[in-house]
């Protein structure tokens, strides 16, 4: 979101734009951008991410959801009035999520009243404390929307590999969702990293010998375990699981069987308690900041 990468203006019309492509589907996910890669190829300074994040998404908002938008004269970049167009079907505007890594940002999310998008690869029983004060604050006066509406939501990440058989589907799956794990680390944690001539994917196969499997607690394992996985994910309050599906050498033919299946065997008693569990929701203690919140 920092206005170097993507000026607050054109962000509000791609969003719109594909608000109205999908018939109101989109959900609009934020970051200030992390690694020094994206930073000092931007010329945006750390020190200042949070403060840009934070101006760019109350003018997008504002943008998406004013007729016309009176303008703005910022820190980090000004524009006169102007009907910002096209408007979204979501109104005031599509559900807005923030990129989570640490526990703190994800209390960051709760205080801005915006959905807390999370990669932290957190143990269900860990989630149980994270949805929890993720909601104490949402709940709270804390919370004061950046946007026009609340979009109380927690997501987290997982791996992802479905087959009847456990062993396939790890032989599948977890090489790319560990090759995931070593970028990130790479690029946010330990990586020396040259643009244009560091190869990620050879230092990894360097180090896979040394890096640890996940199992059956992951996503990657039979219908079964996802089931099991993904309930406790549901019983700790955790509203959304996002897969990681899709890294290193993973076959396109084996993602679009595990969909498949999972679809088939894992995700038709989720979807059929879903309903009530939004309502419930919904109804928590009659507060208004949870009523019709992350709704199409």
């Amino acid at each position: 979101m920092p206005p170097e990468y993507n000026h607050p203006a054109r962000v509000a019309e791609r969003v719109a734009t594909l608000d109205l492509v999908s018939n109101g589907r989109v959900d609009w996910g934020t970051g200030e951008s992390a690694s020094r890669a994206e930073l000092e190829g931007f010329g945006v300074a750390p020190a200042d991410k949070k403060a840009m994040w934070h101006e760019a998404v109350e003018q997008c908002a504002n943008m998406m959801a004013m007729t016309p938008y009176p303008g703005f004269d910022g820190e980090y970049f000004s524009m006169p009035c102007r009907n910002v167009v096209p408007k979204p079907v979501q109104r005031p505007h599509p559900p807005i999520w923030v990129a989570c890594t640490r526990r703190e940002t994800i209390e960051f999310a709760a205080r801005n009243g915006i959905g807390a998008l999370t990669f932290a690869f957190a143990d269900p029983d860990e989630a149980v404390k994270w949805v929890k004060d993720y909601y104490d604050i949402i709940k709270s006066d804390q919370c004061v929307p950046i946007g026009h509406t609340v979009n109380a939501n927690i997501a987290m990440v997982t791996g992802f590999s479905c087959h009847d058989q456990a062993e396939e589907a790890k032989r599948r799956g977890m090489d790319g969702f560990r090759f995931f794990g070593y970028s990130l680390g790479h690029f946010y944690v330990y990586g020396h990293h040259v643009p244009g001539h560091t190869n990620i994917w050879e230092r990894f196969e360097q180090a896979r010998d040394t890096l640890p499997e996940a199992g059956a607690g992951s996503g990657i394992g039979t219908p079964g375990e996802l089931s099991d996985h993904l309930g406790r994910f549901d019983e700790a309050g955790v509203d959304q699981v996002i897969f990681i599906r899709q890294g290193g050498n993973n076959r396109h033919e084996h993602i679009c069987e595990s969909l498949e299946l999972f679809a088939d065997k894992v995700m038709p008693p989720f979807k059929d308690r879903e309903a009530r569990r939004q309502g419930a929701k919904d109804a928590d203690s009659g507060d208004p900041r949870l009523m019709n919140i992350g709704r199409r």
